[in-house]
């Protein structure tokens, strides 16, 4: 579960928070072989957070904003096209670990930070899934290994990384709050 708030207002401002973190890591991009964005890690972070009712909420704000033309996402950009485009699945797969974690919150409220580590590895490969079979459908002919090769496998060892980084980061967090 998320962090314990007492009020609608501590909940909200919680959740604009991690909306505005979403938005800040998708600036930032590590300059790898491919580049890299702290946005995954924002995700995490605000799983950790927040949980899966409130994050579902900070990301559906998050991408909300970046459709109606704020510079949300990387690159300064946003507008509806980027969430259409290729690579909006991605996006959209925020969403749906948010809605996972929402639905594991629900079931299984008091899970280990083990059990919490593979929900949000699992959680992550869905995120992947929706955008690999997402980018194939727009980028027409392109096969699922190529995406694979250009979505996903540059991406998965700075995403664990950013998930380990995530958990540390949050339990700081949390005990200041």
């Amino acid at each position: 579960m998320g962090m314990k708030s007492n009020s609608v207002i501590q909940r909200l401002t919680y959740c604009a928070l991690c909306t505005a973190l979403l938005s800040v890591c998708a600036w930032l991009t590590i300059p790898l072989t491919v580049p890299v964005t702290m946005q995954s890690f924002a995700v995490f972070c605000t799983l950790l957070l927040l949980g899966g009712k409130q994050a579902w909420m900070a990301v559906a704000a998050y991408l909300m904003l970046g459709a109606v033309g704020l510079p949300m996402f990387h690159g300064f950009q946003g507008g509806i096209g980027i969430l259409l485009g290729p690579t909006g699945g991605y996006l959209f797969g925020f969403l749906l670990m948010a809605a996972l974690e929402w639905l594991l919150d629900t079931m299984m409220p008091q899970r280990t930070m083990r059990a919490r580590s593979i929900a949000m590895g699992i959680e992550l490969l869905c995120c992947y899934g929706l955008g690999t079979v997402w980018y194939c459908l727009l980028m027409e002919g392109t096969s699922i290994r190529t995406a694979l090769m250009i979505g996903v496998i540059p991406f998965v060892l700075p995403d664990l990384a950013k998930l380990v980084l995530a958990f540390g980061v949050s339990r700081a967090i949390k005990k200041r709050i």
